[in-house]
């Protein structure tokens, strides 16, 4: 039995100095969590990404594997976000004709709830004490992942507590736009789309994927306005109040 624990072991040690084993984890743990969040009747309030994320930590526990190498290994994953968001441009292009005729309340909406989604995570951290770089961490909490990692990286932030940041934000903005939605009647796609895409960034966008195409649409406007808003002005705020 040892005899074949060390071997387990030995071929765990070769396996983790390849991207192998972490692009198998990653690739496993995204079809498991999809098939798990369709077998338990798509929850809203458990969204297949957190299924993954959580079979990727349980399987990193159970073979012991450092954290440090399973990243390591999967960061090439981590490059395809950028396409994958820049992909979103065709959905927007399908449903360009909704958006030209709001952008009025588009403008005038975008840059205070882009605003607020970063102060009062700040606000709300630093009155607990919150050190410098857990602020500078939590501040792009609602924005796309490939413009976060940017941002927090800029601002000397840490990028794994951003992205648990971002995990909990998106989570959290897709359940109470669902349950607020349908306390207020709420069913315009245009409406839902926009406000799911600018509090819950990618994770809201594809729960507005799955209500329509223009609410599709609506969140990829509202996701990449917010990040491109973002990442404009959090810096520069951080420099002029000195954090």
């Amino acid at each position: 039995m040892s005899e074949l624990s060390a071997r387990f072991q030995e071929l765990l040690s070769l396996l983790s100095t390849s991207p192998a084993l972490a692009i198998v984890l990653t690739f496993g743990a995204f079809f498991a969590g999809n098939r798990a969040f369709r077998l338990l009747k798509q929850p809203v309030w458990l969204p297949p990404i957190l299924i993954s994320a959580m079979l990727v930590s349980g399987m990193i526990a159970i073979l012991t594997m450092d954290y440090a190498e399973y990243r390591e290994g999967s960061q090439w994953l981590t490059v395809l976000l950028g396409p994958a968001t820049v992909a979103l441009g065709v959905p927007l292009y399908q449903q360009m004709h909704h958006i030209r005729a709001l952008w009025r309340p588009i403008l005038f909406t975008l840059p205070v709830a882009a605003t607020m989604a970063a102060v009062y995570a700040v606000v709300i951290a630093a009155s607990l004490g919150a050190s410098e770089e857990v602020l500078a961490s939590l501040a792009p909490k609602s924005v796309t992942a490939p413009i976060a990692i940017g941002i927090t990286e800029q601002l000397g932030g840490s990028v794994s507590l951003m992205m648990g940041g971002l995990l909990i934000t998106g989570m959290l903005a897709t359940l109470f736009v669902d349950l607020i939605a349908r306390w207020l009647s709420i069913t315009d796609q245009r409406i839902l789309g926009f406000a799911l895409g600018l509090n819950g960034h990618a994770l809201g966008t594809a729960r507005a994927f799955e209500i329509g195409p223009t609410a599709g649409a609506f969140a990829s406007l509202g996701m990449g306005l917010t990040g491109i808003f973002t990442a404009l002005i959090l810096p520069l705020a951080f420099r002029l109040t000195g954090l």
